[in-house]
């Protein structure tokens, strides 16, 4: 329990936490910015203050992610609203945003399968606002979290409920994206770390961790116009298996590209 009384600069070094995520939750707990930290570092927490704190300091003790306690993580330099009904955003996540802003011809039109967050057609949208973007997620609960993100940082996104291409009759676009469930049922990872509160539908196909990807690829041909790309997110260890739907689907260049840590990452090809 942090007691009342105590120092803003005295918690920085003294809360059981690493330092940035001391200094994130004294924010956040306190309404100040990093440079209050240091302009306040004399101030002494209220009795209510230290409650809130202590309260936040224990949900992250707990396993909490820091992004579910604060609300918040930035994406491609964009902030997001994240709650438990979506997956934090990863960096790993912007290297398919830089491969579709690539790929994504002057006002193409552009789809981003299973949302989450919006952060992928957020990011695109943001970045370039000649593209017609479309995103879809099966969660209302995940739509409404996107379209606030797709609001708070001016992307023109249309949002679709949507399980996979039942919504779609008829369109195509000159890019399809995603980051599907492609973790596998059972898999020990489920249970560690921030994942254990992340939405499990978001994480897992509950199958061998491919089959959301197979849908995918299976169905995105008769959604991309000619010439389009398809590009897809996917484990650290599934990037051959990948290319071989790719391949088999009759996709053109199938390749996969790496993330900073240097693991295949994202994979793709080109509709014929």
């Amino acid at each position: 329990m942090i007691a009342a009384g105590a120092s803003i600069g005295s918690l920085q070094v003294g809360l059981p936490l690493d330092p940035l995520e001391n200094r994130i939750l004294l924010c956040h707990a306190l309404g100040i910015t990093r440079v209050g930290l240091i302009t306040q570092s004399e101030r002494r927490l209220t009795e209510e203050e230290a409650v809130r704190l202590s309260a936040l300091v224990g949900r992250r003790i707990g396993g909490e992610p820091i992004a579910y306690i604060v609300g918040q993580r930035e994406f491609f330099g964009l902030p997001f609203r994240v709650t438990p009904a979506v997956l934090i955003p990863r960096p790993d996540t912007e290297l398919i945003v830089e491969l579709a802003l690539e790929r994504l011809p002057a006002q193409a039109r552009m789809l981003d399968m299973g949302t989450g967050s919006g952060a992928i057609a957020v990011a695109v949208a943001h970045t370039r606002p000649d593209a017609q973007v479309t995103a879809l997620d099966v969660s209302d609960d995940a739509l409404a979290v996107a379209r606030s993100n797709a609001e708070t940082n001016g992307a023109r996104v249309r949002f679709l409920r949507s399980d996979w291409f039942a919504a779609l009759e008829g369109e195509a676009f000159e890019l399809v994206v995603s980051n599907p469930p492609y973790i596998a049922s059972g898999d020990e990872h489920l249970v560690q770390g921030d994942l254990r509160f992340e939405p499990v539908d978001a994480l897992t196909d509950h199958e061998d961790g491919l089959s959301d990807l197979r849908t995918i690829v299976a169905g995105a041909a008769a959604h991309l116009a000619p010439g389009g790309w398809l590009l897809l997110e996917h484990g650290y260890d599934q990037a051959a298996a990948v290319r071989a739907l790719l391949a088999e689907a009759g996709y053109l260049e199938a390749q996969s590209w790496r993330d900073l840590a240097g693991i295949e990452r994202v994979s793709g090809g080109r509709r014929g």
